[in-house]
């Protein structure tokens, strides 16, 4: 087939922004849909237009002269993927995953059919059927459809009821003790072939909800592993279709690896690649694009994550720490070009690189005793000196 020369990408995050800082050195044209003229793709893009991915005729017109069409994000319209692909143009992850992404339900339903672990679960209209299934109890109830980093999302237990704000269909799944929080990106290729990056450790925020610390490779053992990165090939392969896919897991106490979720796309899980392997997941994505061979998943050293989220209200962002932080040898500092700082957002990550893991705890300890993103008027108060 002939190369491909525009994406067209739904979505202008900086999951997005990072695709294009690595498909600028191809000479590849992204141009790019999103609702907020400020998104961290606007002032990268190759064209960027003002626009609700969601709309079915929106994302129509806005793909109309593209031969690829990818996202950032699942909430997109899966109607107008279908049309795309009618019109023979190549949608990675194809239409048809994302339908099922999109919905918990089917998600869980889809792990079961192809037989793949994960935890028990029913699907359930109505919070006052929680109280029916009590096998189930203690629980985690999801909404099936729009719910991210937490969102969506309420623990329940015997005799108690559901968050109030929480509005049906759900899915109502069995509280599961967790040892380690697990994630694998997996690649599925032009060609069919599937490869994997080595596993990660996420380490969450409590309050926040989410990953506040990531280890890469996940500090678990060779041989759990090697079993995730098996489990996240077979769901890959599962799906059938290119693209990149981000497997997060449940590591048991005893030894059980429980698929939690997949997301068909660039991840937060995945920004460590960028550094620390020889081919990032934002490569990888590209290369499956534009029928290119798959590249390079392996790591050269250990490395972690820290997310650098906002913090002490809302702004203009000002990064703190930089001068401690960029001290420190293999340390990558990565800003998401968002105009506005709140508490609680993600800003940017910094990724460290080391040949130990004694060297990169050291340095994730800087890092978090440093790095900070807060709003303008908080870093001009606290320059001002005492009076």
């Amino acid at each position: 087939m002939d190369q491909p020369r525009r994406i067209a990408l739904l979505g202008g995050g900086q999951l997005g922004r990072m695709f294009i800082e690595n498909a600028l050195r191809y000479g590849v044209e992204v141009h790019v849909l999103d609702p907020d003229p400020r998104c961290p793709c606007a002032t990268l893009a190759t064209r960027f237009v003002q626009g609700k991915f969601s709309d079915r005729d929106t994302v129509l017109c806005f793909a109309a002269g593209a031969e690829v069409v990818g996202i950032e994000i699942e909430h997109v319209s899966v109607e107008a993927l279908e049309v795309l692909e009618r019109q023979g143009k190549t949608v990675i992850p194809s239409a048809a995953v994302l339908r099922t992404i999109q919905d918990k339900g089917l998600q869980k339903e889809f792990y079961a059919r192809h037989g793949l672990p994960s935890a028990p679960f029913k699907l359930i209209d109505h919070a006052d059927e929680i109280q029916a299934h009590p096998a189930l109890l203690p629980a985690f109830l999801k909404t099936r459809t729009g719910g991210y980093d937490g969102k969506g999302v309420a623990p329940v237990d015997a005799g108690t009821g559901a968050a109030a704000d929480l509005n049906g269909p759900f899915v109502l799944e069995r509280r599961i003790p967790i040892a380690k929080e697990l994630a694998v990106i997996a690649v599925v290729g032009a060609d069919g072939r599937t490869t994997a990056y080595d596993p990660v450790e996420m380490v969450f925020d409590p309050v926040l909800n989410l990953v506040d610390t990531l280890l890469a490779p996940a500090r678990c053992g060779d041989p759990v592993a090697k079993r995730a990165k098996e489990l996240a090939v077979r769901v890959a392969e599962a799906f059938g279709s290119p693209g990149i896919y981000a497997v997060e897991m449940f590591l048991t106490p005893e030894g059980e690896l429980l698929v939690n979720e997949t997301a068909p796309r660039a991840h937060n899980s995945g920004h460590f690649t960028i550094e620390a392997c020889a081919s990032s997941q934002y490569d990888q994505l590209l290369r499956a694009y534009m029928n290119w061979p798959s590249g390079d998943a392996r790591m050269h050293g250990e490395a972690a994550m820290v997310n650098l989220v906002g913090e002490g209200g809302n702004g203009i962002p000002v990064l703190q720490g930089a001068e401690h932080m960029l001290q420190v040898p293999g340390t990558f500092v990565h800003l998401y070009g968002k105009a506005e700082t709140r508490t609680g957002r993600k800003m940017g990550h910094v990724t460290v690189v080391a040949p130990t893991k004694e060297e990169v705890d050291q340095a994730v300890e800087i890092v978090k005793a440093h790095g900070k993103v807060v709003p303008m008027s908080a870093a001009i108060t606290s320059k001002r000196p005492m009076q």
